[in-house]
């Protein structure tokens, strides 16, 4: 099996360019963590993600799906290991909760695992899902979380969709977020959408969009469904 680097700004976005050189969607790829990178200070020091990345020779999967206690060692197992490859010392726990397999990671280095808007944190959760996609047929959402930063992040969402709210009330006029991934962007259209004075819609391309809030008395635009 050959590897072969590649680098991004993110870690998503250096396995989009192995996805792209190979031709093959994340799941055949062997995908292995050399750095999830740095944004720096006000650009400055910026380090780029780099990964490792290889055509996967053969199936690797059981038959048979795994069993639940099996699910959720596997799941605590491959973290750790992530978390070793990136140089980080962190204990891991594990639940499973219906399809919700849950991992908490308990770490020093808390800021440094979550990321710039959580983005560490999100890479991690990509590759887990993509990797325990292949090695079970129960079909499983993975939820990695640490020192509570899903529910802070959540709450920091609504108070913002809220507030963003009430200045458009104020002042008749949209108001524009910064890009956000789909789920953050849920969590906004989900904390105004019983507001009949407003409306929401994501605007651009790709996987992170803005969220524009507006009046709900102006003429709507006809890509204003909330996309996810």
């Amino acid at each position: 099996m050959e590897f072969l680097e590649f680098e991004g700004k993110t870690t998503e976005e250096a396995i989009e360019h192995a996805c792209e050189h190979f031709q093959q969607p994340p799941d055949n790829l062997e995908i292995e963590i050399i750095s999830v990178g740095s944004p720096g200070i006000f650009g400055l020091g910026s380090r780029k993600a780099r990964i490792r990345a290889a055509l996967r020779s053969g199936p690797e999967l059981p038959e048979t799906a795994a069993g639940d206690e099996e699910v959720v060692s596997r799941g605590r197992d491959l973290l750790s290991r992530l978390l070793a490859l990136m140089g980080e010392s962190a204990a891991v726990q594990a639940a499973l909760e219906g399809d919700r397999l849950a991992l908490t990671i308990d770490s020093a280095d808390a800021g440094l695992l979550i990321g710039k808007q959580g983005q560490t944190l999100e890479a991690l959760q990509y590759l887990l899902t993509k990797i325990l996609a292949k090695q079970s047929k129960k079909k499983l959402r993975v939820v990695i979380d640490i020192e509570s930063y899903r529910a802070r992040h959540e709450q920091a969402l609504v108070q913002l969709a809220l507030k963003s709210g009430d200045k458009v009330k104020r002042t008749g006029k949209p108001v524009t977020l910064t890009p956000m991934n789909p789920h953050d962007r849920r969590i906004i259209h989900l904390a105004l959408q019983g507001d009949s004075e407003l409306k929401t819609m994501s605007r651009g391309e790709g996987l992170y969009k803005k969220v524009v809030v507006y009046p709900a008395k102006k003429k709507e635009s006809p890509d204003n469904s909330p996309a996810a």
